[in-house]
């Protein structure tokens, strides 16, 4: 009886402690890939730019105006969510630090994710950047 206790109480905590750590995990993974976006948009996002300005110029729709990679930040949580380029003047395409997505439902036929040009990261004080807009979607695999 004692060891069947014994056997018992293991087999139990080697479950639980095995729930524990796979959830630590995921919700380790889930900070990396938030704060990654951030990481990989800060350190290869000339580079992303310069290649979908290469893709854009070859099939005929190259542009005169300025682009730049940008993270995308989640409006209602704050969390870098993607990437995106935007274009627009030089001096406006410089100012633009993000760009934070809303999403919004039409009457339950359709939905809409808008995007909004930000000068600053800190979504709590949207501050739009006026003639700038976004020209691609980057998704990001992490």
């Amino acid at each position: 009886m004692k060891k069947q206790l014994i056997t018992g109480a293991i087999a139990l905590s080697v479950i639980t402690c095995s729930g524990i750590a796979t959830t630590q995990a995921f919700n380790f993974g889930s900070l990396l890939k938030l704060g990654g976006v951030s990481v990989l948009v800060n350190r290869y996002g000339e580079q992303i730019n310069t290649v979908l300005n290469n893709v854009l110029i070859k099939t005929g729709a190259g542009t005169n105006y300025a682009t730049k990679v940008v993270p995308v930040l989640s409006v209602g949580t704050g969390n870098y969510i993607g990437a995106v380029q935007v274009i627009g003047p030089q001096k406006q395409v410089q100012k633009v630090k993000a760009v934070g997505q809303l999403e919004a439902s039409i009457n339950g036929i359709a939905r809409a994710n808008t995007y909004i040009p930000l000068a600053s990261t800190n979504i709590t004080n949207l501050s739009r950047v006026d003639g700038v807009g976004v020209s691609a979607v980057v998704d990001l695999k992490l």
